[in-house]
């Protein structure tokens, strides 16, 4: 990397042989009013140089505090109450701030989850790129400026030179990411911390980072803490695998060894409430799940803090294990593995619990929604006085069948139309050309008073759940306020009856109607916003990312309950998500849509087995699998660059200028929607020939 790093001031290479961080014993707690929150809990491991590591486990397992405590960022009420972190031979904690301010950014940098709340929005991106450089003194600005312009090239950000002129605004999500990483590398650091950086990423963008942190750590030789709950973005960057839950360490070893024979419950669950593109066995449609919840951080269990949730559980698992090295590189807290005992595999325990396998009746074949011609576009302000009107093609002649009892899964990269489609369909938008029938009505253009019978029939589940319900009123309120609006119960008392039977059905006890939207979970939230769908009876929900911010052992639990009020309710779903497995897992049709097009529809199980479509075997390429030595025999078809603006997409085939196997045909001539195969369509002058 001698054309991006600037030789002056480069910091001495550190002892191949010694660990250039270990931490001993952190404990890191909170003080709150409800008494010490014992985040980080005696946690201890070792980062040789070069090395990657992940940190994996559920939100409250302490992972990122400890990424915190390593920087010596903890929020005012924190404090590191005991233990050691030892960087290069010196111990942080003993450190002046000076000092630690002088190696935040220089030895080790930082990546954060959402970018935007790193990047300063009123500051263009170079004047933040140069400050991080010049601020350690190894750079003047103009260096700073030529070493910036680099980095940001490295990052796989095209036209640098003009790009770093923008502000963080103007950047996708993916490129802004790319911009923390060009900042993190700017003074060479010998380590880097990533929070969760591609956990709001689509799946293409997701893979373009996990290829540039396994090149970054080859390139500059700095070693990476990859902080994820994604078992399949674990294997495929890291070499060894930290495990935490409630606060402590529960099982470390190689990625490869740890993933394919877990030796602690927590991870075993883990591994099983994912679903994976390589283990799907059609018919089996619900997951594992890790039952009830983790222990309360104000006052941990005596015992395993896992035992309430274990289902290997022993007499002796009263006493809290210690974490014992099992002699090939591997340590586990369990009493059961170290007694000798293997946990079994995923396939054994489906088989085995009752219940799991789930055989869906079929569609029936009725159709209950129909698109065609679908289109939406959306003015945009004029740049300047005398220039031409543009819009954004958000969706552009989209034509869909869905039948009565089926899950309809819509997938595709951020700006595909996805959100947009959903939104036309239960007439949150209105459509500039086309047509949409529900239930054998048009409502295209139907009135509001015309379409509010309907909205009885058809239902939307948002992505964020803390956004779209009210915080300032009880889930008992919000569950009860379509109740009141259709005229659905009779009186107060019918309607109280009404919500707690709702919140039943989603597994929500009824004393939950009385608390506010802020005092629970994530999955507590997307449950509420599930029973206020249910409390209409809807024959359709448009489920719009439901589970795209959950951990994976809520995202499991969710999966289940939609299967369930499914098989229970005869509900209709359009299923949106990226995670291409979950929608392979859930969806008997799925349709991929890029830059405002339909790219194919085919079954499921066709989809994944023989895609048609370019686009459509670029997604499933770029889907991690929890299995490290999987991941490093996979041939990907890597997707290069992000989709084009929507505000003048290209001409000919939208997808030509990132297919591999584009033509002059394509620029020229829009591939039509043609049936290839029984029941499975693509939009592509070549299909089926990656």
């Amino acid at each position: 990397m001698r054309d991006v790093a600037d030789g002056a001031g480069a910091p001495p290479k550190p002892d191949r042989d010694a660990p250039i961080l270990e931490v001993r014993d952190l404990r890191t707690y909170i003080d709150t009013d409800a008494g010490v929150v014992r985040a980080v809990d005696g946690v201890s491991f070792s980062v040789m140089p070069g090395e990657t590591l992940g940190i994996v486990g559920e939100s409250g397992s302490g992972k990122s505090v400890t990424a915190l405590s390593i920087m010596k960022l903890l929020p005012e009420q924190g404090r590191i109450a005991g233990g050691e972190i030892v960087f290069r031979g010196r111990d942080i904690l003993g450190m002046t701030g000076d000092e630690v301010r002088s190696l935040r950014g220089s030895r080790i940098a930082m990546v954060f989850q959402d970018p935007m709340t790193s990047l300063n929005p009123v500051r263009r991106v170079s004047d933040q790129l140069v400050e991080a450089a010049i601020v350690h003194g190894r750079h003047d600005k103009a260096s700073a400026l030529r070493r910036a312009i680099a980095l940001l090239g490295r990052m796989g950000i095209s036209s640098p030179e003009r790009q770093i002129n923008s502000y963080p605004h103007q950047f996708s999500g993916g490129m802004r990411q790319r911009v923390m990483l060009a900042m993190g590398f700017s003074n060479d650091p010998l380590l880097l911390l990533a929070d969760e950086p591609t956990t709001a990423l689509d799946v293409t963008i997701q893979a373009q980072i996990l290829d540039l942190l396994r090149e970054l750590n080859s390139d500059f030789g700095a070693a990476i803490i990859l902080i994820s709950h994604d078992l399949g973005v674990i294997a495929n960057v890291c070499r060894r695998v930290v495990v935490m839950y409630a606060g402590e360490e529960v099982e470390e070893g190689t990625t490869e060894a740890l993933l394919a024979s877990p030796r602690h419950p927590y991870t075993w669950a883990l591994l099983n409430a994912a679903p994976r593109l390589d283990r799907y066995t059609p018919g089996q449609r619900r997951l594992t799940t890790i039952e009830g919840t983790p222990p309360d951080p104000l006052n941990w269990p005596k015992g395993c803090r896992f035992a309430p949730r274990c289902p290997f559980k022993i007499e002796k698992c009263a006493e809290h294990p210690p974490l014992l090295p099992s002699g090939d590189g591997r340590s586990s807290r369990c009493w059961v593995t170290q007694g000798g005992r293997s946990l079994p595999p995923a396939a054994a325990q489906v088989a085995a619990t009752s219940g799991l396998v789930w055989s869906r009746p079929a569609a029936t074949g009725e159709t209950i929604l129909e698109l065609e011609g679908l289109v939406k576009h959306f003015s945009v302000p004029k740049p300047s006085l005398f220039a031409p009107r543009q819009a954004v093609h958000a969706v552009d002649g989209v034509d869909l069948t869905v039948r009565k009892g089926e899950t309809v899964g819509l997938v595709g990269e951020s700006g595909s139309g996805k959100s947009t489609l959903a939104r036309l369909i239960v007439r949150i938008h209105e459509p500039d050309a086309g047509t949409i029938r529900f239930a054998g009505q048009d409502i295209t253009h139907a009135s509001g008073a015309a379409i509010r019978p309907l909205r009885r029939r058809m239902q939307m589940i948002f992505q964020d759940p803390y956004a779209s319900l009210n915080p300032r009123m009880t889930a008992g309120d919000i569950v009860a306020e379509p109740l009141r609006f259709h005229g659905i119960t009779a009186d107060e008392a019918a309607t109280s009856a009404r919500v707690g039977e709702l919140l039943g059905l989603v597994g929500l006890s009824p004393s939950a109607a009385a608390k506010y939207p802020h005092e629970f979970s994530g999955g507590q939230r997307q449950r509420i916003s599930i029973a206020r769908a249910l409390a209409v009876s809807p024959d359709l929900i448009v489920a719009d990312e439901p589970i795209s911010s959950l951990d994976v052992n809520i995202q499991a639990q969710i999966i289940n309950l939609l299967i369930d009020l499914q098989e229970r309710l005869s509900l209709t779903y359009l299923f949106i998500a990226h995670d291409l497995a979950v929608v392979r897992h859930v969806s008997d049709r799925i349709v991929v849509l890029y830059l405002g097009k339909v790219m194919e529809i085919a079954s499921s199980g066709n989809l994944f087995d023989q895609p048609l479509h370019p686009y459509t075997r670029s997604l499933i390429s770029a889907v991690p699998i929890p299995d490290a030595a999987v991941e490093r025999q996979r041939q990907r078809m890597h997707l290069q660059g992000e989709p084009p603006s929507a505000l003048a997409p290209p001409s000919g085939c939208r997808f030509r200028t990132r297919c591999p196997i584009a033509a002059p045909r394509c620029a020229s001539e829009m591939p039509p929607l043609v049936e290839h195969r029984p029941g499975q369509w693509a939009a592509c002058h070549f299909p089926g020939q990656v």
